[in-house]
């Protein structure tokens, strides 16, 4: 392409090559980094340069340089846009200790193959640490995964064939949008409001789209941070059991809660046997290990199995043994304690942080637990998608929302913006977030 060529909009080129669209944005977003592309609100991105050369506007402001904080160099990136915990939260001396300990133990056999259903020790603690959470399951119903994520793929291959449709709600977690599009499944939303999936819709819903599965994460979703009061949960098992409908519940913000108490997991209220429970440690732990696992029950135990030995035969074995010594050694309950504190600490700063800095307006609630602040902007400014480029040329990123959303959407959708706190310590944040509100008035400016 020439300088001046106009690239085509995301969407589309997402919708050409057969990719999610944010592989696409993030592929721009490099590129505008590099200074290859230009940005425009309301007309679009265009070849900016055949060499690379930097905007006029990319030297980007420095922070102080702080012991907690760290220095921020004048090129770097202040990104709110993963889904990884921060770094510094990884345990990594006793992850050491622990994979130390289990070679000792174990020798070759803690690097042989496993059981397909994974390390037999570990599925016990697992069980053990669920009974903390409501969830009373045998050992033998404990599937270990690749992480939670292949926890969701299994379940999904397990339960639906292509052409079927998985209902979930709008906006719902990213990677179940992926998952259905490379399985070619049909998506249906159900709004939220504050309190989660509005239930009163679902009835109507399932009704209408005859769905063969439910997804949500019903403790601090991912990725508005609500979370569903008791009686709601307990509306949609009922809804769904009358429907027959099974339930693939998302489990894994569940633990990282620093505020009230919330309610048990759909799993520990389940009477009716629907529910299927996907977790891992991925957000609380390691993300590297790849630990996951499904709370599984009868026929449907053996049908995942059989799905998960023609996807890799095992999850790895000395990951599975350096994770069981970890819980075991109740190392999880101390570490728990200090990432939450962790990331009520970083809420707290973001949340002063979009306050002074964000422009007037703007709506945000306080998450509870999570990593994320759900963030909508004024709608009589520019999108999250026109924002996006000029934010990164300001030395920020954040998730653009309409990304979560299914389908046609309501309007307002255009103008969300996924925000992960936990990944930047406090005075980063502050600065984040005044790089982020410069960003909308810049981009304002331009329409």
């Amino acid at each position: 392409m020439r300088v001046g060529d106009k690239l085509p909009p995301s969407r589309v080129l997402a919708a050409q090559l057969g990719v999610s669209r944010m592989c696409v944005v993030n592929a721009y977003a490099e590129l505008l980094n590099e200074g290859l592309l230009a940005a425009s609100p309301g007309r679009g991105t265009f070849v900016a340069s055949a060499f690379g050369a930097a905007p006029e506007n990319s030297a980007l402001p420095s922070i102080a340089a702080n012991p907690s904080a760290g220095t921020l160099p004048a090129d770097s990136v202040i990104a709110f846009s993963g889904g990884a915990p921060a770094e510094e939260f990884l345990p990594v001396a006793a992850i050491r200790r622990a994979i130390e300990a289990v070679l000792e133990r174990d020798g070759a056999a803690a690097v042989a193959y496993e059981e397909t259903e994974g390390y037999p020790p570990l599925r016990a603690a697992v069980a053990q640490h669920l009974a903390s959470l409501g969830i009373r399951t045998a050992a033998e119903n404990v599937l270990i995964t690749g992480g939670c994520q292949q926890a969701l793929d299994l379940a999904v291959q397990a339960l639906l064939n292509e052409g079927d449709t998985l209902l979930t709600t709008n906006p719902t977690y990213l990677g179940i949008l992926d998952i259905a599009r490379i399985r070619r499944l049909r998506v249906v939303g159900v709004p939220v409001d504050a309190q989660g999936l509005r239930t009163e819709l679902l009835d109507s819903a399932l009704v209408a789209y005859r769905p063969h599965l439910i997804y949500i994460a019903p403790t601090h979703h991912n990725p508005t941070g609500s979370v569903m009061p008791l009686h709601r949960r307990r509306v949609l098992l009922r809804i769904a059991a009358a429907a027959d409908v099974p339930i693939l519940e998302d489990g894994v913000y569940h633990e990282l809660s620093y505020g009230d108490e919330p309610p048990p997991p759909l799993k520990a209220l389940d009477e009716y046997g629907i529910v299927v429970h996907a977790n891992g440690f991925s957000k609380i732990v390691l993300p590297g290990t790849r630990i996951g696992y499904l709370i599984v029950e009868g026929g449907l135990r053996a049908r995942i199995l059989r799905v998960k030995q023609a996807a890799d035969i095992c999850t790895p074995s000395l990951n599975q043994r350096a994770m069981h010594h970890f819980l075991v050694s109740g190392a999880l309950s101390g570490h728990l304690d200090r990432v939450r504190r962790a990331c009520q600490q970083r809420r707290d700063a973001a949340l002063k942080a979009a306050q002074r800095h964000l422009p007037s307006g703007t709506r945000w609630s306080a998450p509870s637990g999570g990593v994320y602040l759900w963030i909508e902007l004024p709608q009589h400014g520019v999108t999250a998608a026109q924002l996006y480029p000029i934010a990164l040329q300001h030395g920020v990123s954040f998730a653009i929302g309409s990304e979560f959303f299914v389908g046609e959407s309501d309007p307002s959708a255009a103008y969300f913006i996924r925000v992960n706190f936990a990944q930047q310590p406090p005075l980063r944040i502050e600065e984040g977030m005044r790089r982020l509100g410069a960003a909308w008035r810049a981009a304002s400016q331009q329409l």
